[in-house]
């Protein structure tokens, strides 16, 4: 048998029960009756069954390549958007306080954490969910506004979506010296687009708002015999920041389009983007700069994966970013960078834009 160092163990998977185990042992929440992994994607996300009844996801942060998780930040912002009434999968508080607890595993301390279970599912393809969608990140957004707590390690902003993130496609094995060249002047013509910008809005960003960090349920407050109202509620704030409206608005656009320049968006999913709008534009007003800014930030945004992605191959592997995809991406990525203007008028005041079928109209395609 040949031991190996611990130090170039890269990420281990604790099983279901030994995330039990921890649990029990740092929160005082009593017996689990039932856990088990859910998905290993950036983090590890395990599912809880307390024998109490209680229903609670844990999450084991990764080492990711930005740095150390944004846990003071994250927790804080969740509990302040919880006591303002917006439904979010709030933090469940440790036995000593906090809202984390660490635990040695063989590449080094990892840092778990406990937070409500959310029943529902996401949006798909329902624009009474896709605008319900957009008008609880607008809500979000708002009650975001009088957050006072811990800063942010991380800003989601040129620096941290491109700078670093092609630093780490640079360094990626698949990334041969032509795409290099190609992705590095594709960065520059991008860092262009907001050399000189007009204001930009600022936001405290969910930061992956996609269509699947959220669940629908309907509203408590539904007037009998009415048309029921639906409600997102938000999870999954491990990417939250400080950043660009534009680039929070940009991602659930950047899951919708096609992954092919030659391919153009179909009506349908145009309309589940003018929908996700017209809930957002709903409650909060978009200036029409910002809307203009939503085109290059998918290409941020795909920046942002690719880093991602780069940074993550001694866990996921190098054809998790294989080179013949990659080659795919800087033809996509000016393509949706050159998408035409979005359209101005969903930047008036939101209670007229609600009532406007052109206030959704944004970034069409080619």
């Amino acid at each position: 048998m040949i031991p190996l160092d611990p130090h170039f163990i890269a990420q281990t998977t604790p099983t279901g029960e030994a995330i039990a185990r921890a649990v029990e042992a740092g929160w005082p929440l009593g017996p689990v009756a039932h856990c088990v992994l859910l998905r290993r994607g950036f983090n590890q996300v395990y599912e809880l069954h307390f024998a109490s009844g209680l229903h609670a996801i844990a999450r084991l942060s990764a080492e990711r390549p930005r740095g150390d998780p944004n846990i003071a930040y994250e927790t804080a912002l969740l509990t302040h958007l919880r006591a303002h009434g917006i439904p979010v999968a709030a933090p469940l508080p440790a036995a000593d306080g906090s809202f984390s607890v660490v635990l040695a595993l063989p590449e080094g301390p990892r840092a778990l954490l406990l937070f409500d279970f959310l029943p529902g599912d996401p949006p798909g393809e329902s624009l009474v969910d896709i605008e319900a969608t957009g008008r609880g990140l607008a809500q979000l957004h708002g009650a975001a506004q009088s957050y006072a707590g811990p800063e942010s390690h991380y800003t989601l902003d040129l620096p941290l979506l491109l700078d670093a993130s092609l630093q780490r496609m640079l360094t990626a094995p698949t990334v041969d010296a032509a795409l290099a060249r190609e992705f590095t002047a594709l960065a520059e013509d991008l860092r262009s687009r907001f050399a000189d910008p007009p204001s930009l809005t600022r936001v405290h960003c969910h930061g992956d708002c996609h269509g699947s960090n959220n669940f629908m349920a309907d509203s408590p407050d539904n007037p009998e015999g009415a048309e029921r109202s639906r409600v997102a509620a938000f999870f999954d704030f491990d990417d939250a920041g400080p950043g660009l409206l534009a680039y929070e608005l940009s991602v659930y656009l950047w899951v919708l389009l096609p992954r092919s320049h030659e391919t153009p968006a179909t009506a349908a999913v145009m309309e589940r983007w003018h929908r996700y709008l017209t809930g957002y534009t709903g409650v909060r007003a978009i200036h029409a700069a910002d809307l203009a800014a939503i085109a290059p930030c998918l290409a941020l945004r795909q920046f942002w994966v690719m880093g991602e992605y780069a940074g993550r191959i001694p866990v996921w592997g190098t054809q998790a970013m294989p080179t013949h995809w990659l080659r795919k991406q800087p033809a996509l990525m000016r393509a949706w960078m050159d998408l035409p203007p979005a359209d101005p008028l969903a930047a008036q005041e939101p209670a007229k834009a609600a009532t406007s079928p052109a206030s959704a109209t944004a970034a069409a395609v080619a």
